[in-house]
């Protein structure tokens, strides 16, 4: 399904397409200060993005998209109450210091994740480098907000920086209290957006 947007559009990404979520996610953070905090060594941190999300794609909950010319992906989860998250990190595969912090950033931000109700969660969505600001960010997040208005689902994430903070206040996110740091991390915003009537 293609979905036309003023600024890009939007389709749902098939099990074909995969690959080319994996490669716009790694290209997309390997450069965010988040990232680079989880794998410091430049030279494996590709590597370990795309084995750290991979298996996002191919839980039952997960549902990925493209925007553009596959220039911008995100991938979406719909939890039920009390549903752990299928992206808990999981430090196998990644060598020990970031599997420690995969590990200590998961604990820090698993209590601000709300489990009380069915909502949307939005662990992922990034745009290759020279795309960034082009308005691919916003057209994923309306394509798939609208639906879950659609649905009275409610959705969160957790910002990994000040910029994408502002990017989801604009689409109606707010805080969900204050920023959550692990260690020495960058922060992160857990935030939170009730279903648009």
């Amino acid at each position: 399904m293609t979905v036309d947007t003023p600024y890009a559009p939007v389709r749902l990404a098939g099990e074909a397409d995969q690959q080319k979520v994996l490669e716009v996610l790694t290209e997309a953070f390997m450069d965010d200060a988040l990232a680079r905090w989880l794998f410091p060594g430049a030279g494996r941190r590709g590597h370990l993005r795309a084995h750290f999300h991979r298996p996002l794609l191919t839980h039952p909950a997960a549902e990925a998209y493209l925007a553009g010319r596959s220039e911008g992906a995100s991938v979406w989860q719909t939890l039920t109450p009390h549903e752990e998250s299928p992206d808990e990190p999981d430090s196998n595969g990644v060598r020990s210091e970031s599997g420690a912090r995969l590990l200590a950033l998961g604990q820090a931000l698993a209590p601000r994740h709300p489990r009380h109700e069915p909502h949307l969660y939005l662990p992922f969505m990034g745009v290759i480098s020279g795309r960034q600001g082009a308005g691919l960010g916003s057209a994923m997040l309306r394509h798939r907000l609208e639906r879950a208005d659609a649905d009275g689902l409610p959705a969160y994430l957790e910002a990994s920086s000040p910029r994408s903070r502002a990017l989801y206040q604009r689409h109606g996110f707010e805080d969900l209290g204050g920023p959550v740091q692990a260690a020495d991390s960058p922060h992160l915003w857990p935030m939170w957006r009730p279903p648009s009537r």
